[in-house]
């Protein structure tokens, strides 16, 4: 797995959190005390957020760090497992699917 995959899912997570509660860029921008450039080039990925600015994000959504860090998680361990699957040749997959049915 990438940085840039976490990057990714950090920026996805953060912007579903604003848009849940229905915040603008601008908006976030003014409670984090952090340039709207940034923080849309965090959302989309582009920039890492170091832990200072990812807590004022958080702060700014209204949303505890943990559960930020608890959803990328996740999604990181959807993806992993997902590439692990890939990696197992199809006959021994076919035999995964068996198993676990029976």
């Amino acid at each position: 797995m990438s940085m840039v995959l976490f990057r990714r899912f950090l920026g996805d997570v953060l912007r579903d959190a604003r848009m849940q509660r229905g915040l603008t860029l601008r908006e976030v921008s003014a409670g984090a005390r952090v340039s709207l450039g940034y923080i849309s080039e965090i959302e989309r990925g582009q920039k890492e957020a170091s832990s200072e600015l990812l807590a004022s994000l958080c702060a700014a959504l209204d949303m505890p760090l943990s559960d930020v860090l608890r959803e990328v998680s996740h999604l990181v361990a959807v993806e992993e497992a997902a590439a692990a699957l890939t990696r197992i040749p199809v006959a021994a997959r076919a035999r995964q699917v068996v198993n676990s049915a029976a």
